[in-house]
């Protein structure tokens, strides 16, 4: 059985990831996981998110947590959870909830060639604002960096062997579309599945924030070269 680490990542979840945590426990449960760990980060939350992380670490061997004294956006969020993960499979999901940790079950064992990536059809919460943003996302995607998913920045899973190899460079939510379009060089195929989106019942959404675009936006040209450096090393070896 394959071993793996699930990070939540946290921003202002408390009245969320007492749940989704338990929904991860369950998980466990009934994989009959013995050689699993979850990994809570706080992204700088103001209310009592890293309190309750820091109850939930003193009760449960297998959680590290991890705790970031202000707000560094997504990325930095993301890139925690992947420092921080020590076993084979790793995969991180949102603290508020909307993504149905049940739908990792029929994944436990999977192809190292191959990475999980989840799609969401019903975003019915996105406003024009959010959904030009992700249209755009997706041409830039396929434009420059050879990247053709449906989802890039929704739920997926990867090999933690893989992610070491990928040498990431950025620090805002792009590194999504980083590993992918490096995955893809190394010939490592996606398994695209759909994904129920479920509707936020606690916090506020900070995906489409000016500080999160902002980030995103002078990322760009270092998405593309570092896609376009590491395509050409990946050939001299």
């Amino acid at each position: 059985m394959q071993s793996w680490s699930i990070g939540i990542l946290c921003y202002n979840e408390e009245g969320t990831l007492r749940e989704v945590y338990g929904q991860v426990v369950q998980l466990f449960e009934r994989w009959g996981l013995e050689d699993g760990e979850i990994i809570l980060v706080d992204d700088g939350s103001k209310d009592s998110t890293p309190q309750i992380i820091g109850q939930l670490a003193s009760g449960d061997p297998r959680v590290k947590a991890v705790i970031h004294p202000v707000n560094l956006g997504i990325g930095a969020g993301i890139r925690s959870i992947y420092a921080h993960a020590a076993k084979e499979n790793v995969v991180f999901v949102p603290g508020d909830g909307q993504f149905d940790v049940k739908e990792l079950a029929p994944y436990r064992d999977f192809d190292p060639k191959t990475f999980i990536a989840f799609y969401r059809e019903e975003n019915l919460t996105y406003d024009a604002f959010r959904n030009l943003l992700s249209w755009f996302n997706k041409a830039f995607n396929r434009v420059f960096l050879g990247l053709d998913l449906r989802d890039v920045n929704w739920v997926k899973v990867y090999k933690r062997q893989l992610l070491d190899r990928l040498d990431l460079r950025l620090k805002s939510s792009a590194i999504e579309s980083e590993i992918c379009a490096k995955l893809g060089i190394l010939g490592v195929a996606p398994i695209e599945v759909r994904s129920h989106y479920l509707p936020r019942r606690a916090g506020v959404s900070k995906g489409a924030s000016l500080k999160s675009i902002w980030l995103v936006s002078k990322e760009l040209a270092k998405l593309f070269v570092a896609v376009i450096v590491f395509r050409i090393r990946s050939h001299k070896t």
